[in-house]
């Protein structure tokens, strides 16, 4: 019987894929300007909240490739490949951190919109996010009919703007919020890797004649990054609870204070806000009332304010704004009488 001829374009597609993935984890100067570049753009869409600036900015971005380098080389045990996908991105961090610094150093006054504050709350979704992008981005690596810098586009968004967030907030010392955003990006670093490890290895590349002694080396040589997404998953479920422990919070807070007013005709509330004093989470409430407040009222709203999830004490301060609702014919509302709201009428 003879022997069918083996079909060489698999391993020539391999080949091919290699090459492509050494050649994106090289540090060359294009390399080191692409992710300059790349960081100016992505710093101004953040500071003046740009959702379009910041995806825009990734067109440039160069983070991708050696993170797939270092996937490629623990599967294949490439020790060479591994140090120049590492020697790569550290210096593509480096000049990211080192150029959004000096951005932040220079715009230290403008506030922080909610395009920076929304990338130093990482939870567990950010974490499930990265995985599926690290799949998509390998997956589109191996196959001739998708565009890898498209989908390269997308991750990079997951790493140039959290880590230049992360220089901005240090150049303005929060360093609390700081260390919130490069968590996020180093999540997402660390996933992405992980998940382009598993479908290279799925996929063929790094296996040998001895199947499961290949398969042990891998899952040894992936140890450090299955134990820190172990770990980065324990922390941002803790950080995710935390943060929908507060919403729930902070939203029964303003259902109560609504209930509370409504013994007050005319009176609606305006604004929430929520700081921390010493112990104690103060509720700032703006309650715009035709009639005024006595410490009593204020005391008895104080008292059936829900109780804060994370232990401290609620302390209630209320700006009371007084207004006049006037119509045709005359003040809706007389101060300090507990008038109701006629029919058909509003409180505003």
């Amino acid at each position: 019987m003879v022997d069918k001829p083996v079909h060489s374009g698999g391993n020539e597609r391999r080949e091919e894929v290699r090459r492509m993935i050494r050649d994106g984890a090289s540090l060359t100067p294009t390399y080191a300007v692409m992710n300059l570049l790349a960081t100016v753009i992505a710093c101004y869409g953040l500071l003046v909240d740009s959702t379009a600036g910041v995806i825009g900015a990734m067109v440039v971005a160069m983070l991708l490739g050696p993170i797939a380098g270092v996937g490629l080389a623990l599967v294949e045990y490439d020790l060479p490949l591994l140090r120049k996908s590492l020697l790569a991105e550290l210096a593509g961090v480096v000049i990211v951190m080192a150029t959004a610094f000096l951005i932040g150093l220079l715009h230290k006054d403008i506030p922080l919109g909610q395009e920076i504050l929304s990338r130093t709350r990482p939870g567990s979704a950010d974490l499930t996010i990265a995985l599926a992008g690290g799949i998509a981005a390998t997956v589109a690596s191996l196959s001739r009919n998708m565009s890898l810098s498209l989908v390269g586009v997308a991750i990079a968004t997951a790493l140039v703007p959290p880590l230049s967030v992360c220089s901005m907030l240090l150049a303005r010392g929060e360093t609390e919020l700081a260390l919130g955003a490069f968590l996020l990006a180093f999540t997402n670093m660390v996933a992405i890797q992980f998940s382009s490890s598993v479908v290279f290895w799925i996929t063929g590349y790094g296996k040998r004649a001895h199947y499961w002694f290949a398969s042990y080396r891998v899952l040894l040589q992936n140890l450090v990054s299955i134990a820190l997404l172990i770990l980065l998953g324990i922390i941002l479920g803790v950080s995710t609870h935390r943060a929908v422990s507060n919403l729930l919070f902070e939203t029964n807070v303003r259902k109560t204070l609504q209930e509370r007013l409504k013994k007050y005709p005319g009176a609606y509330l305006a604004d929430v806000r929520f700081d921390r004093e010493d112990d104690d989470t103060v509720v700032r409430a703006v309650v715009r009332s035709p009639s005024h407040f006595s410490a009593r009222d204020v005391a008895d709203m104080e008292d059936q304010l829900p109780s804060n999830p994370n232990g401290s004490n609620t302390r209630l301060r209320v700006r009371m704004l007084t207004v006049e609702v006037m119509t045709r014919a005359g003040s809706l509302f007389e101060a300090g009488k507990d008038s109701q709201v006629p029919e058909g009428k509003t409180a505003y």
